[in-house]
């Protein structure tokens, strides 16, 4: 988009020897203009990030809902990537009920329930129990089928602090040089459930559920399946490496790659509150949970909906 002022479209510029990037996010303002004018039929969306994330209001999840209500949201968050509710008290059946209004649910096997709904897995942090979610990632990408979506209700949340934010993966590809596009979008990367979860686990253990969840390779520029819109598929927590490059091309492809998601003017950033609900779009964001707030408490409840193989 041009500049209406000079008729010239603004520049990137690179600067310094560590050659930092500084200046206007252009590729962003077709998208962020599109998503300003959407309108939906049944409630209204108030736009947060520049390409990312709205707040849904005049609808209650927490009762049962039309199918074409149903529809009209998953439209949303088609176009939003990640969409909140705010006081939405939604018990664990009801809970389990919304998301599968989407989709069959996945059943975590490292993250207990704590319920009688094995599908909703139970993030309760607090003073001896820390919050290891503050690295930008997918979840589940270390699956053959990784989840599609998620559902994440807020039980019990600190007076400060533990907000998430979410990062726009198709806005991260969109962004890349060309030749980096060119390069990658061929490539596959290897994705591991052990770098994380694995910590968890001894020697025996790791071997049981690597029976169960061997590595897989998906593509590094995957394909949405209901937009057919490319966006970057790796991230730090769960990708091993890329196919095919040695240790320091891997390192310096990775790192590149991976801190896309760190853009700031990819981002937006929701403020929990008791009852609020975040539904993101699994594959087309990454998300991140600030650990600012130990040693107060924490305490979340996700469904998240089965999608499917990448490509």
């Amino acid at each position: 988009m041009k500049n209406h002022l000079s008729g010239v479209a603004p520049q990137r510029v690179r600067f310094g020897p560590s050659q930092t990037v500084v200046g206007p996010m252009t590729h962003l303002a077709e998208e962020r203009e599109r998503l300003a004018d959407l309108r939906y039929d049944g409630f209204e969306v108030q736009q947060l990030g520049a390409t990312i994330g709205g707040i849904v209001s005049g609808v209650d999840i927490t009762g049962d809902l039309s199918d074409a209500l149903v529809a009209e949201l998953r439209r949303c968050l088609l176009d939003f990537k990640v969409i909140f509710f705010r006081d939405q008290p939604l018990t664990a059946e009801r809970h389990v009920a919304f998301a599968r209004r989407f989709g069959d649910l996945e059943i975590h096997p490292f993250i207990p329930s704590n319920t009688d709904q094995p599908e909703l897995v139970r993030f309760e942090k607090e003073a001896v129990v820390g919050g290891f979610e503050n690295g930008w990632h997918s979840d589940v990408s270390w699956r053959q089928v990784p989840s599609a979506a998620a559902v994440l209700h807020a039980v019990e949340v600190p007076a400060i602090g533990g907000d998430t934010s979410f990062s726009d993966m198709y806005a991260a590809y969109d962004g890349l040089e060309d030749e980096v596009k060119e390069r990658i979008d061929s490539m596959v990367a290897v994705h591991d459930f052990s770098r994380v979860f694995g910590l968890t686990l001894d020697e025996a253990g790791r071997a049981k559920m690597r029976e169960q969840f061997p590595l897989v390779e998906h593509p590094v520029v995957r394909t949405h399946g209901e937009t057919g819109r490319k966006l970057l598929y790796v991230n730090r927590f769960f990708t091993l490496n890329i196919v095919g490059l040695d240790e320091a091309e891997n390192l310096e492809l990775m790192d590149l790659l991976c801190r896309q998601a760190e853009t700031a003017e990819y981002q937006c950033r929701f403020h929990w509150e008791t009852d609020s609900v975040a539904f993101w779009d699994n594959r087309a964001v990454q998300h991140l949970a600030l650990s600012d707030y130990w040693p107060q408490r924490r305490v979340m409840e996700r469904a998240s909906i089965i999608g499917e193989v990448p490509a």
